[in-house]
């Protein structure tokens, strides 16, 4: 076994590399070529690893062999490979990065794995004209994480529900800002995404998942009233001080770091996937012991037509190469992945939440039984819609979300005007 993390690699080393691993013909076992994120997730590539010795202990004629990368090294890596007709047998997407489907650089795993195995959102994530074509492997809502001592500290209780109007909302930040303490935290120094959690979610809400999706498919005007309002609400969030100094320079683990550790802040829109990180030791960077994490709803908009409207998506996906010349072999590894018993592994030991069917979990124990429960619990009488806005959206459309809402809208660059003329002009049907 040969598991290998590779921080970056440069475009002539990709394909020095992809030569070499169609050089292994000559060996006696078949090589089974994979590349992943979470290079830096220790527990990931754990679980992955107890995976690779359990396939190859009952294939000993199979020899896995993993490659580990940094997000944007890996996407990288993957189209110049991919674009010479190299490259691994199973590559790793989000949803956000369709072009390798677009590009035809996958092959459909209906026939090649049991699809059965996978939960219903999370093969239609992935199905393109009746196709699937990914295994969602990590699964994930969109949640507002606090902090329940800074919530004492700046006098603010939650309702029941554990959701806010607009007023209790913008109240929050206002007190949070005052004592000092940073409202919102987030940072898109390395993400195109990060700055629109708040901004999308709001939508969701104000519109409802049919117009939501409608704006997002180019069919309702960024001009709507609807959308007017949540813009020019989210203006009066970001001028009462919500977002960090550092905003548009922070990475995504940085401020996860911000959050629970220094300088430490009162709330955190992020994927479920948070726990990945902040169940980690916290000298890896994990959220300190007896951290009084809560997680509480979005805020409910004035007039908004789903009030319980809540994302959910997949992200950690994996699929088989179009250059792959042993797709069986790829579809029966990605099959030994979907198994029941490593999906509960996941949620185990990831500590976050899969496409893969693990039946019934029963009740939670053990040291993050609270956080499990929580997350449980604002969950219920949910309505969800699946995908985030950047899964969706497309070139220039894209560019611009990118660049306004993810970034300079957040950031007090733009008025909502602007924002909403420019997100009009890129993203519209004419």
């Amino acid at each position: 076994m040969k598991t290998k993390t590779v921080l970056r690699l440069a475009a002539i080393g990709v394909i020095a590399l992809s030569s070499a691993f169609g050089a292994v013909k000559a060996e006696a076992k078949q090589k089974l070529t994979m590349w992943s994120h979470f290079a830096d997730h220790q527990a990931v590539r754990a679980l992955y690893k107890e995976l690779e010795e359990s396939f190859e202990k009952a294939n000993p004629d199979i020899d896995v062999d993993m490659t580990f990368y940094e997000k944007k090294a890996l996407f990288a890596a993957q189209m110049t490979a991919l674009r010479a007709g190299e490259g691994p047998d199973i590559i790793y997407l989000e949803p956000d990065r369709v072009q390798f489907l677009d590009a035809g650089f996958v092959k459909p795993l209906n026939g090649l794995m049991d699809l059965d195995r996978l939960e219903d959102f999370a093969k239609e994530a992935w199905t393109r004209d009746g196709k699937v074509y990914a295994l969602g492997m990590q699964a994930f809502t969109v949640e507002l994480y606090y902090r329940k001592d800074l919530m004492d500290q700046i006098g603010v209780k939650l309702p029941a529900d554990y959701t806010q109007t607009q007023s209790e909302f913008l109240d929050m930040v206002k007190k949070s800002a005052d004592a000092g303490i940073t409202p919102v935290v987030q940072g898109i120094g390395d993400r195109p995404y990060p700055g629109s959690y708040l901004t999308h979610e709001l939508l969701l809400r104000k519109l409802g998942r049919d117009d939501y999706d409608r704006l997002w498919a180019g069919n309702l005007s960024f001009k709507d009233k609807r959308v007017v309002e949540v813009f020019e609400f989210m203006k009066q969030v970001i001028d009462a001080g919500a977002y960090p100094k550092t905003f548009s320079t922070m990475k995504l683990g940085e401020s996860h770091y911000y959050f629970h550790t220094k300088p430490g802040g009162l709330t955190f829109p992020l994927g479920s996937w948070y726990s990945s990180r902040a169940f980690n030791a916290p000298d890896k960077g994990g959220q300190p012991e007896g951290f009084q994490l809560g997680i509480m709803q979005f805020p409910k908009m004035d007039g908004g037509a789903c009030p319980n409207c809540k994302t959910i998506g997949v992200a950690g996906s994996y699929a088989v190469s179009a250059n792959s010349k042993q797709p069986e072999l790829a579809g029966k590894f990605l099959d030994w992945m979907a198994r029941e018993e490593v999906g509960r592994k996941w949620i185990s030991t990831v500590y976050v939440a899969t496409g893969v069917k693990v039946g019934n979990t029963g009740g939670f124990t053990g040291k993050y039984a609270d956080y499990f429960t929580q997350l449980g619990e604002r969950a219920q009488g949910r309505e969800f819609y699946l995908g985030t806005p950047i899964d969706k959206i497309r070139g220039k459309c894209k560019e611009t979300f990118v660049q306004v809402v993810n970034a300079g809208f957040p950031a007090g660059l733009m008025s909502p005007e602007e924002a909403l003329n420019m997100m009009e002009g890129a993203c519209r049907n004419k």
